[in-house]
């Protein structure tokens, strides 16, 4: 965790209200956490958000949870129960932002709908996230991260041509829409500082994979192509693969043609670095067999570090296949922060990631750790009026 001297956040004095679950609607709230929104969380009763039991727990805790929900301040509240409900209108009438990330109609069913919320704070902005959106013929279908990046056709391209498709290692889908959800957020309130006035930032999960798909459809559009798998190549870029070295697999982008240049030169090819015909993209792209096979019949005879030290000396784009343990050694990744250490609640210290983007005069800081389930519920209750007394009888009747 930071040690430097406290400074303001950029979203110091933001209040967010977060009611959503899993990744995609409190990784946009801890992205706003990270740069000094306060954030309060709801969570059910009991259990909490199931992301607290995802993948490797420590005592019975997800080390993810460590991560996703830094910063943060923890309410419990069952929201079944319609005292809950009114508590997160009075929560609402004082925050900046609620996030959530429940199937479209959830929120209008708990009374919760963005047009009763505004009636007690027009200021309010609402980020929804959700599988297909608000509207729309699928908008009450059950929509995961991995359904969307089918939908949204990454899915179909990621994997060896002719295999089966493969999934990206991490929850991409929900993970893009939480930024996309941040990047709304922002502009909702830099609007509302000229009218006074919130909205709703409309988030479909398909949608903020499908916005990353570059020129996939307008190709179809002009020209009927449908883009295929291509498995690790860069389709019409060139070159732009993995090639395999004696110990592993080593990335090269030599797409550009002073690059290129150099690249041919590296690997023993002058007559490729000087040839006329291979100048620009599309003409390589035309060989983009023959010049892959060249530059992998070079690697494959060298080590990963020796390529890499001969096409760094080059300047020529180029990295290794990192896992886990290569992160948390890498001494750029220390340099520039992206390895933060942090101690649970339990005492656990864990090395966690780092906080991007990085801002020169109000960077963000990890300043508080993820908390323990209710954690802050009186508290919380305090601050809009709820006596312990008050708070006593909603937890016997499980409100709380």
């Amino acid at each position: 965790m930071s040690s430097d001297t406290p400074s303001a956040g950029p979203l110091s004095g933001l209040k967010v209200l977060e009611m959503g679950q899993l990744i995609a609607g409190p990784f946009a709230a801890k992205t706003l956490a990270d740069f000094g929104a306060e954030v309060i969380k709801i969570e059910p009763p009991g259990s909490g958000d199931p992301l607290r039991q995802w993948r490797l727990l420590h005592n019975g805790t997800s080390v993810w949870w460590q991560v996703q929900s830094r910063n943060k301040k923890s309410l419990t509240l069952d929201l079944k129960q319609p005292e809950a409900r009114e508590i997160v209108k009075k929560l609402a009438a004082e925050c900046d932002v609620l996030i959530e990330n429940f199937k479209p109609g959830v929120m209008e069913a708990w009374g919760l709908s963005y047009e009763t919320l505004a009636e007690a704070n027009p200021k309010l902005i609402m980020l929804r996230i959700s599988g297909y959106g608000q509207t729309g013929p699928y908008k009450d279908r059950p929509g995961f991260g991995v359904v969307a990046e089918a939908m949204g056709g990454l899915r179909y391209l990621t994997g060896e041509p002719g295999r089966v498709p493969v999934r990206v290692g991490v929850s991409i889908g929900d993970t893009l829409a939480s930024l996309h959800g941040v990047i709304g957020i922002l502009m909702a309130l830099h609007h509302r500082q000229a009218s006074g006035k919130g909205q709703v930032v409309d988030v479909a999960l398909y949608e903020a994979v499908f916005n990353c798909m570059e020129s996939l459809l307008p190709e179809y559009s002009a020209f009927g192509a449908v883009r295929e798998a291509a498995g690790s190549a860069l389709p019409g870029i060139a070159p732009s693969n993995a090639y395999p070295c004696t110990d592993g697999w080593v990335l090269v982008a030599g797409n550009g043609d002073s690059i290129f240049t150099r690249l041919m030169r590296t690997i023993g090819r002058p007559d490729w670095a000087d040839d006329p015909s291979l100048v620009g993209n599309a003409a390589r792209v035309k060989r983009v067999d023959e010049i892959d096979a060249a530059i992998g019949a070079w690697t494959q005879t060298r080590s990963v570090t020796e390529v890499l030290t001969a096409l760094n000396a080059a300047q020529v784009p180029a990295g290794r296949l990192y896992t886990a343990r290569d992160i948390a050694e890498d001494p750029h990744y220390r340099a520039r922060g992206m390895v933060e250490t942090v101690t649970s609640a339990d005492g656990l210290t864990l090395d966690v990631p780092g906080i991007v983007p990085k801002l020169s005069a109000t960077p963000g800081r990890i300043t508080r750790r993820a908390p323990t389930l209710g954690e802050d519920t009186s508290a919380v209750l305090r601050e809009i009026g709820i006596t312990p007394e008050q708070e006593a009888r909603l937890r016997e009747r499980g409100v709380l």
